[in-house]
């Protein structure tokens, strides 16, 4: 485990001078609220390293270090989003195996299924829920954690082949730059929406009201306990209790036996609080405007998903990567306005 400035120092010119990289990132989002990244794992050919960004070190010139690489990853899309968030890093590159593994129409992708099929290693998987903010990691999360990362290259190596052959590695080169690229984006939480948790379309103003205080309750005990908000109550749960205090029912029945009596005063707190808020303070019901297309729309879609589909077929890929439904709604109504938003290769498969 790299842990020290001395240590880290030590494998930076390793890196920058390694003709390959692997990567993968491991957080507490199960165990902490906000989550933050505790672990990174880097292969090259010299090894497999973990690194502790909770040691306390400065892991800046390690970022600038992969900074000039081409990147391996599996499902990069939560690392990138990670390492963005807490960390300002973009990589310019990257090669990412699930990716490739799905445009070569793959239907097991994980990276256990995926080492297993093509490179005939069977993972250890019993670490995948761990609390990855503990140290010492154990014996068996060492290993976990080792293996996210040591079968990458020949894993990529092997795709890169299978897609050049099949004349898709440009398609993979793209959709790596489009995930880049959307996970780049950080985007401010919207007050008005943030808290509409799954469930909340059925509830009326009032309680939109209560469950929008609930919600602001639920998210300060889960930064103060630094536990995920599921462990404070569930959405369900939330949304059950609006319901019945916008109805003048006692909410007391409804709350779990473990929940503390500090934290059923702060709760009873935030119901009362939103109870007594005058109705033009309430939440505005959200209706999504459905336009009905009209007949030549119509047909424009099924003739693109007609398209879509025979393209699909032929490729033996999952319709919904060249585009998904609601895209092709969208290029049924505007075609020069939505387009655009197509990487080159849907585009031409569509056109």
């Amino acid at each position: 485990m790299i842990d020290t400035e001395a240590l880290l120092a030590e494998i930076l010119p390793v890196i920058r001078a390694a003709a390959w990289v692997a990567v993968d990132t491991e957080a507490d989002s199960l165990h902490a609220y906000p989550e933050k990244l505790c672990l990174l794992q880097i292969s090259t050919a010299a090894g497999d390293r973990l690194i502790d960004p909770l040691a306390g070190i400065n892991i800046a010139p390690l970022l600038d270090a992969l900074a000039g690489h081409e990147l391996i990853f599996h499902a990069a899309d939560y690392d990138l989003r990670l390492l963005r968030k807490h960390h300002e890093f973009v990589p310019g590159a990257i090669f990412d195996t699930m990716l490739a593994a799905r445009l070569l129409g793959m239907k097991k992708f994980s990276l256990g299924d995926l080492v297993e099929t093509c490179l005939g290693v069977k993972l250890e998987k019993s670490s995948q829920k761990a609390d990855w903010s503990r140290r010492p990691l154990t014996p068996r999360m060492e290993e976990y954690a080792r293996n996210d990362t040591h079968h990458l290259k020949p894993l990529a190596d092997k795709l890169r082949a299978e897609l050049t052959a099949k004349g898709r590695l440009a398609w993979h080169q793209e959709s790596c730059a489009r995930l880049i690229a959307e996970s780049s984006q950080l985007r401010a939480a919207d007050p008005d929406t943030v808290w509409r948790i799954k469930g909340s379309y059925v509830l009326g103003r009032a309680a939109l009201a209560v469950l929008r205080g609930l919600w602001h309750w639920r998210e300060a005990e889960a930064t103060a306990a630094n536990k995920p908000p599921f462990f404070i109550l569930s959405h369900e749960l939330l949304v059950k209790l609006a319901e019945a205090a916008a109805a003048q029912q006692p909410v007391d029945p409804l709350l779990p036996r473990y929940l503390s009596p500090r934290r059923r005063a702060g709760l009873a707190q935030a119901v009362q609080a939103a109870l007594a808020l005058p109705a033009a303070e309430h939440p505005e019901l959200l209706r999504t405007e459905r336009r009905r297309p009209s007949q030549a729309e119509h047909r424009r879609f099924l003739d693109l998903e007609k398209r879509r589909n025979a393209h699909a077929h032929r490729l033996d890929i999952d319709p919904t990567l060249i585009a998904p439904r609601a895209m092709l709604g969208d290029l049924a109504r505007d075609w020069a306005a939505h387009a655009p938003g197509l990487m080159n290769w849907q585009r031409e498969l569509l056109q």
